[in-house]
C-alpha cells in the first residue's frame, strides 16, 4: 500500500487529513505532473510512444509506473483496443480534466521563474 493508498484509508475512514499533503500523494511525483500536462496540452488521448516522446529522460518503467498510479488514482483512462497490432491509449479522466487549470497556473508560474531566472543570469 502507497503513501496515497493510506491516506485514502485514513480519509475513508473518517480521518483528517491536509488537502496539500492528499493532493500531492497523487501528483505529486517527479513525472506524473509532466504526463498530465502532456494529456491536457494536445487534449487528446495519446499512445505510450507519444507520451514517451514527448517527456525528455523518462525511462520506461517510470512511465509506466507513473501511468498505472494516475489510473489507479482516477486522473487518467487507460483504452486498450483489440486490433492487430495491439493498440492502447491514454486520456484524462474526468477528474484529471479537474487538474488542467492547476496545470495551465503550474506552467505559468515555471514560465515566470524562468524569465527571472534568465534575466538574472
Amino acid at each position: 500500500m502507497d503513501h496515497y493508498d493510506q491516506m485514502r484509508e485514513h480519509v475513508k475512514g473518517g480521518g483528517q487529513e491536509c488537502p496539500v499533503r492528499y493532493a500531492m500523494a497523487m501528483i505529486g511525483q517527479k513525472w506524473k505532473i509532466p504526463i498530465l500536462w502532456h494529456l491536457a496540452e494536445v487534449k487528446k488521448p495519446l499512445r505510450y510512444s507519444e507520451l514517451k516522446h514527448s517527456i525528455p529522460g523518462v525511462s520506461d518503467l517510470m512511465l509506466s509506473k507513473c501511468l498505472d498510479e494516475l489510473e489507479e488514482n482516477g486522473l487518467i483512462v487507460r483504452r486498450q483496443y483489440d486490433c492487430v497490432p495491439p493498440k492502447t491509449d491514454y486520456d484524462l479522466s474526468s477528474r484529471g480534466q479537474s487538474l488542467i487549470p492547476v496545470l495551465y497556473h503550474i506552467h505559468e508560474w515555471g514560465q515566470e521563474q524562468i524569465d527571472l531566472d534568465i534575466a538574472g543570469a
